[in-house]
């Protein structure tokens, strides 16, 4: 059954008149009295935007979740599920963890969880980044050192926008510089200003 909005929107395409137009006036008035027609949409994370072919394999989504599992009982910081509660985007919108999504994470968190990696400094043995870097790296971009997000605005494996790249010390495309200058930046940046400057992936 249409709503009584819907069917004196038909009257009038049916050539109803003037009479077809002041019921349509005054069903809007009780309408706007009475609350909106429809209600308030609730975000929901669309299946379709990741195609079958790109979604992960329930192998590599129990990797990722037995990881993530371990850094926090661990004691690190795996950051956002991405398999259960997906990936955040910038501009607050939720889609699903492709295929893509969850290797990169699962490298991250092998990195995150392995015995020799130290937590003590801004970066570890041979300038590898720190747990927390790894898992801000692993929120903003599934630690892939060539991401480019926003629209371009932000770029590389931490998101750097060309601004607080060069008030690190970088200078070009932060995407184009080896990754391992990108985690030094970054465990600049970190050192400087805190896990503030990534406001979704860094608390």
């Amino acid at each position: 059954m249409f709503p009584k909005r819907t069917l004196a929107l038909c009257v009038c395409a049916l050539g109803a008149g003037s009479g077809a137009t002041a019921a349509l006036a005054a069903d809007e008035k009780k309408q706007s009295a009475d609350g909106p027609v429809v209600e308030a949409l609730v975000p929901v994370v669309n299946q379709q935007l990741v195609p079958p072919s790109g979604q992960p394999t329930k192998k590599n989504q129990d990797r990722y979740l037995k990881l993530h599992k371990k850094a926090r009982k661990d004691g690190e910081k795996p950051g956002r599920n991405v398999v259960h509660d997906g990936v955040k985007e910038r501009d607050g919108d939720v889609r699903l963890a492709s295929a893509r999504d969850v290797k990169k994470s699962v490298r991250v968190l092998k990195r995150m969880t392995a015995p020799e990696q130290s937590a003590g400094s801004s970066t570890g043995s041979g300038g590898a980044p720190n747990a927390q870097l790894q898992a801000i790296a692993a929120c903003e971009s599934g630690g892939d050192p060539s991401a480019v997000g926003g629209g371009g605005a932000y770029r590389g494996k931490y998101q750097f926008d060309q601004q607080t790249w060069a008030s690190v010390g970088g200078s070009g495309d932060p995407a184009a510089a080896p990754e391992a200058e990108q985690d030094k930046r970054a465990a600049q940046l970190l050192a400087q200003n805190g896990a503030g400057q990534w406001p979704v992936c860094g608390n």
